[in-house]
């Protein structure tokens, strides 16, 4: 019996992730299975074939699409030629709903197609329920809400839990961790989560450090710690952080330690907000685009809040400073007030840990790989 051929496509550092957990899991359940497709270095170990590495695809923003834009086009193009010449078995799209979704109406249904991790089609952008309705066979959702608003539409939805939950955790013990950053247990640490995007870090962690600046003015026992995305280089941070008052460290590639030992967190909306929840760490939503770029997407959001664990939770857990309430003044005031008042933040850590229950069970990534293994079965 001929091998079957599996391609995946994702687009952005965390999409990489949870394609690469995925390939594996799907390779150990049935090892026969070849899989390729266009993803970065952990889909590439997992899978071994990529016909194109994401480095350079991740965007912000509209005019940031626009610029990229003879990339997407000729990226489509090789996508739809490989799967002429291969015929797969099934394609799946794993988040990156502004590319994959385009790719899905241009295979039309002449391969089956999987989508995992939802487009947030629930907070934006509801007329791409049509496009997922007509072109997407299965939906593989992370979030319980998720399944019951794609039920609601008549679309073939399972629920499996966030894949955050097996991954989520530090490699060393906090004292081993200080030690190396030459840090005080006794001081307040305060960790930074800037984005995994180039753009974003450059809007947003100016904005970080500013606060942390004027934060360290009235409390000078607080130590900084910048988690770096492996995907944007070093002389960004390096030339934004020159500026900050506050000792920093720099620590590429060691999210979860440094989550480990903060006291509070300024996290860039996107994954790492479930990172620093899962966690149980108390901290604040930080997110700023530029002007054009917010004006033309603002409108297009309907729900009240940004920050996935307060849209899980339904309700304003973590304070988010989005856009112009962005400022430095604005965030060093309320988190200094959150930091004063230990009810809040034993209230925070409480609220944080029933949103983390909520995530379902650890596994999500095999019983993924199980559900597209019986789909292809079938």
């Amino acid at each position: 019996m001929a091998e079957k051929q599996i391609l995946i496509i994702c687009g952005e550092a965390s999409g990489d992730l949870h394609a690469g957990n995925l390939a594996k899991k799907i390779l150990e359940i049935n090892p026969g299975i070849r899989i390729s497709g266009v993803g970065g270095a952990i889909l590439r170990q997992a899978a071994g074939e990529l016909y194109y590495d994401i480095k350079d695809l991740s965007v912000l923003g509209f005019f940031d699409v626009i610029k990229k834009l003879p990339k997407f086009i000729r990226l489509k193009q090789l996508i739809l030629k490989k799967i002429q010449e291969e015929k797969p078995a099934a394609v799946i799209f794993v988040d990156f709903s502004g590319f994959n979704l385009r790719l899905a109406k241009a295979i039309d249904n002449s391969v089956p197609t999987i989508y995992y991790i939802s487009p947030q089609v629930w907070a934006s952008r509801r007329g791409r329920i049509k496009t997922i309705k007509k072109y997407i066979l299965k939906m593989i959702v992370l979030f319980k809400f998720e399944e019951e608003f794609y039920k609601k539409e008549g679309i073939d939805v399972d629920f499996v839990g966030h894949p955050l939950l097996d991954i989520s955790g530090p490699s060393m013990d906090k004292e081993e961790f200080r030690r190396k950053l030459g840090f005080s247990e006794s001081k307040t640490t305060i960790a930074l989560l800037p984005g995994s995007r180039k753009q974003e870090i450059k809007h947003i962690l100016p904005v970080m450090l500013g606060a942390v600046n004027l934060m360290h003015k009235k409390n000078p026992d607080i130590q900084l710690v910048v988690a770096k995305s492996t995907q944007v280089d070093w002389d960004i941070y390096k030339r934004i952080a020159g500026n900050s008052k506050a000792g920093l460290k720099i620590i590429e590639g060691q999210t979860y330690d440094c989550l480990n030992i903060a006291d509070f967190c300024l996290v860039a909306s996107g994954t790492a907000t479930l990172e620093t929840a899962i966690m149980q760490k108390p901290f604040a939503v930080i997110y700023k685009l530029g002007l054009l770029n917010y004006l033309l997407y603002r409108p297009q959001i309907k729900i009240p809040y940004i920050g996935m664990v307060n849209i899980v939770a339904g309700k304003m857990i973590v304070p988010e400073f989005i856009q112009f309430r962005a400022t430095a003044r604005t965030i060093a005031a309320a988190v200094l007030e959150i930091l004063n008042d230990p009810s809040r933040i034993k209230e925070i850590k409480e609220q944080l840990s029933s949103v983390k229950s909520s995530l379902g069970a650890k596994g999500a990534s095999l019983s993924a790989a199980r559900i597209i293994v019986d789909f292809l079965n079938r």
